[in-house]
């Protein structure tokens, strides 16, 4: 079993930048992909980034050069490091991970780009 916990979310005027954090239970953490996803009111959720166990990431082309995802294994966390923040980037964000065939979810943590 893992539970997530998502923090860092809020409201940021465009251009602004925001750290997402997202804290992670259970025995195992290092060696496991971590996904951030993001829900746009009356939009389908999608994928914003992903970083494997060994640290290779990847990006959505809306958010490349913008957002970097990290991870401390120590400290079971992952990261989303948002940056230059557009109006379009208003969404719950959501951490994700897997384990075998089960999906584990956070509960979310609302961004807001607004002025």
């Amino acid at each position: 079993q893992v539970q997530l916990v998502e923090s860092g979310g809020g409201l940021v005027q465009p251009g602004g930048s925001l750290r997402l954090s997202c804290a992670a239970s259970g025995s195992i953490f290092s060696i496991y992909a971590m996904d951030w996803y993001r829900q746009a009111p009356g939009k389908e959720r999608e994928l914003v980034a992903t970083i494997s166990g060994g640290g290779s990431t990847n990006y959505a082309d809306s958010v490349k050069g913008r957002f970097t995802i990290s991870r401390d294994n120590a400290k079971k966390t992952v990261y989303l490091q948002m940056n230059t923040l557009k109006p379009e980037d208003t969404a719950v964000y959501y951490c994700h991970t897997r384990r075998g065939s089960n999906e584990y979810w956070g509960q979310g943590t609302q961004v807001t780009v607004s002025s």
